[in-house]
């Protein structure tokens, strides 16, 4: 098989997909004073509030160290909370706190429109095709993953 064009290689067509689209989100978290890390870990809580601090590193892809460091700054701020585990005091959950509420109150409008603007810019279908494929490609790590374990055990 012939390598892929480079422009056209997926890792690019990836990355030239995300310069096309993260500026508008950018704009929107640096009004808020908002890094794309901390929006990612308020826009889990704002869905999935009160989630192990485990789970949280895993749904937003940042490693555990670098997660507490956001945390932390999302908590300095008032935005998030922590609470420890009554069963295991080991376990930490973490929490949108009122002003984190508040705060998806005033973002979400403008968050729904950089939405709506991304998808006027191609037809239903074509969207999702669009979320589909990514959904297919980005659950090929997990199927390796599985792999790996059955091969292990």
């Amino acid at each position: 098989m012939a390598t892929q064009e480079f422009s056209r290689s997926l890792p690019m067509l990836l990355y030239r997909a995300l310069d096309a689209v993260m500026p508008r989100f950018r704009k929107i978290f640096n009004e808020f004073g908002l890094t794309e890390q901390q929006w990612r870990v308020l826009r889990v809580l704002w869905q999935d509030d009160g989630i192990a601090f485990g789970d949280l590193a895993a749904v937003t892809r940042i490693p555990a160290p670098s997660l507490v460091g956001v945390v932390d700054r999302l908590a300095k701020q008032g935005l998030v909370g922590r609470r420890r585990s009554d069963a295991d005091r080991r376990q930490v959950f973490i929490h949108a706190t009122e002003k984190g509420r508040d705060l998806h109150r005033r973002v979400r409008p403008k968050v729904d429109d950089a939405y709506a603007e991304l998808r006027s810019s191609i037809d239903a279908d074509q969207w999702q095709q669009l979320i589909g494929s990514l959904e297919r490609i980005a659950s090929l790590e997990a199927d390796i993953e599985e792999r790996q374990r059955a091969v292990n055990q």
